[in-house]
This record gives structure tokens, C-alpha cells and sequence, in this order.
């Protein structure tokens, strides 16, 4: 069967990111309804780093399957910490219709994540953003975060101040801070971005009405406290989230599920999102593989429109 080949370039051009936060919001109500098909993630580890294999299916959309590398030595070789394959396969038949580069999908679809939570979730006049974190992720939430609120002030900050202002050349309203604190106190909406095993900031630093989110995974430990998680609303993807990684997070591990209100139940109206302008607002990602699907998925119906990519026989 003929199967469509997606580059990184060609990807990053058919994604359109408002498109596909719509399109999360489908995804997450789909989770929460039991209408995705997506077994637990497994990994393989490596003495260098770890593999993950992600696959899922919604009906009406192609099967995908995202296998991500996770190697954090390869800043040695000026490549990725995370890099990604995704294979689509026709329901019908189960043949390949595409293999295309996750790697900016991996990317986009965790920022959009992010970005998804503060459209439900932080104040309505937020006005200043906190991204912790200078990798791909930063770069990612710094692309995607101003979709969904009329940022005044971005704070970027990270381990090593030249990061934070390469950073935010993208981005003329950002500017580089010394440190995680300078960027955290009276900002509204702080964006958690790091490949820490440790807490990154302090639940002294934070407002009222703060909105966070934290894609790290790092286990074991985590980038987010437990005392952040326990004084605010926590909201997930799906209470797989309290699962022990790889499947969930570490953050969440040993904590009462139902604490923790899915993303698609506050887009379904089965579960409040933010109650009050002084609530504390916490988004935890695990990296569910529907975000890659819906994601794939519409990269690939683009590039069939358009006739992007390179067809072959495999």
C-alpha cells in the first residue's frame, strides 16, 4: 500500500496549533467519554535513556502509534532530548498511511496541552506569564501560551541565563530573568517546562489565583511539589495520571485519584473548572497518546489535501 512520508519541516508547516487545540478539546471529552482506545504506554530503558510506545484510536480517525525516545545525554551531540516517530494505519484495513516525525508534534501537542488548561482555567486578565524552562518545551509554551490569553509580560528563566535569552528572541514581548523566582512572583499564569526531579519553585512564590502547569517527567520525582499539587484543584488529562510512571506521573503517586478533575469533564460541564478568581489552578500532563493522534491526524489530512510529502511503496 502507498504510504505518505512527513518530514520535521513539512510537519511543522501542516500543523496549524489553533486547529489543533480544538482539537484537544475533542480528544480530552473522547477520554473522558471511554470512547479512545489507548493502552497504558510502555518503555524500554537503555543505559543512555528510554523508549516509549504510545498507541490509540478514536473512531472516525486513523490508528496511530508514537514511539519517543527520551536521551538526555544528547545535548553532547546537539540533537534532541526527545525525539519521535508516528505511524498511521487505516481502520479498516490496518495498512500504513503514513509515517511522519513526531518530534514537533511531541512538542506541540504538550504546550498545547498547557495552552488548552489556561484557556479553562487561568483568570480571564491574565496578564503575565512565567515559563520555567528554556528547552524545546519553552520554546513550544512560549509559541502556543499567547493563543489563549493577551499576555502583557512574559518572564522566561532557566538554569543558565544565555537559554532564557535565546528563548526569547521568539517572542518580542518576553524577557530572559535571572532566576526562577524573579519569574514566578506576581505572574499569573506560570508554566512549568524542565527535565527536573526536583521541585522548581516554591509555594511562597505564588499570587492568588495563579493558574500552573507542569509537563516535565522525570521520575522518579518531578518538577511540581506536593505541596503546590495539594493546595490547589488539580486537573489532568485523565486520572491515569496517578498511575506509577511510565504510565502516570510521579508527582501524583500515591495521591487519591479522584482529586483530580479531567480536562474533559470541565469541557463536558460534569466538573467545575476555576470556582473563584483566588483558586489555585494546577494542570499536571502525563502526555496522553491521544494528543498524538488528533495531532497526526490532522497533519496527515492536510498533507493529502495539499499533496505534501513523498509517497512510497513500503
Amino acid at each position: 500500500m502507498d504510504t505518505l512520508i512527513l518530514s520535521e519541516e513539512e510537519v511543522k508547516r501542516l500543523l496549524d496549533l489553533d486547529a489543533m487545540l480544538n482539537a484537544l478539546a475533542d480528544g480530552f471529552k473522547a477520554l473522558t467519554l471511554g470512547q479512545v482506545c489507548a493502552p497504558p504506554r510502555n518503555k524500554v530503558i537503555v543505559p543512555a535513556g528510554f523508549l516509549l510506545g504510545m498507541p490509540a484510536h478514536l473512531p472516525g480517525d486513523n490508528i496511530a502509534v508514537k514511539l519517543v525516545s527520551v536521551f538526555y545525554g544528547n545535548h553532547k551531540f546537539g540533537i534532541p532530548v526527545h525525539q519521535a516517530l508516528i505511524c498511521l494505519f487505516d481502520p479498516e484495513t490496518g495498512s500504513t498511511c503514513a509515517v511522519m516525525d513526531g518530534t514537533y508534534v511531541t512538542a506541540a501537542r504538550t504546550a498545547g496541552g498547557a495552552a488548552l488548561s489556561a484557556r479553562l482555567l487561568a483568570r480571564e486578565n491574565a496578564s503575565t506569564l512565567a515559563i520555567i524552562g528554556a528547552g524545546i518545551q519553552g520554546e513550544s509554551h512560549l509559541k502556543i501560551l499567547p493563543r489563549v490569553r493577551h499576555f502583557k509580560e512574559i518572564r522566561v528563566a532557566s538554569l543558565h541565563l544565555a537559554d532564557a535569552q535565546r528563548v526569547v528572541a521568539l517572542d518580542s514581548r518576553a524577557i530572559a530573568v535571572d532566576s526562577f523566582e524573579q519569574a514566578v512572583r506576581g505572574a499569573d499564569v506560570v508554566c512549568l517546562c524542565t527535565t527536573s526531579s526536583q521541585p522548581v519553585i516554591q509555594q511562597e512564590w505564588l499570587g492568588k489565583g495563579v493558574h500552573i502547569t507542569s509537563v516535565g517527567y522525570m521520575p522518579p520525582g518531578g518538577e511540581l511539589s506536593r505541596g503546590i499539587i495539594e493546595k490547589g484543584r488539580l486537573f489532568v488529562e485523565t486520572r491515569l495520571a496517578f498511575e506509577p510512571a511510565p504510565v502516570g506521573c510521579d508527582e501524583l503517586k500515591g495521591l487519591n485519584p479522584e482529586i483530580g478533575t479531567e480536562m474533559g469533564e470541565v469541557l463536558l460541564n460534569l466538573r467545575p473548572g476555576r470556582q473563584s478568581t483566588d483558586e489555585l489552578t494546577v494542570y499536571k500532563s502525563m502526555g496522553h497518546a491521544v494528543e498524538d493522534m488528533v495531532a497526526a491526524n490532522l497533519v496527515y489530512k492536510r498533507a493529502k489535501k495539499e499533496g505534501v510529502g513523498i509517497v512510497v511503496n513500503l
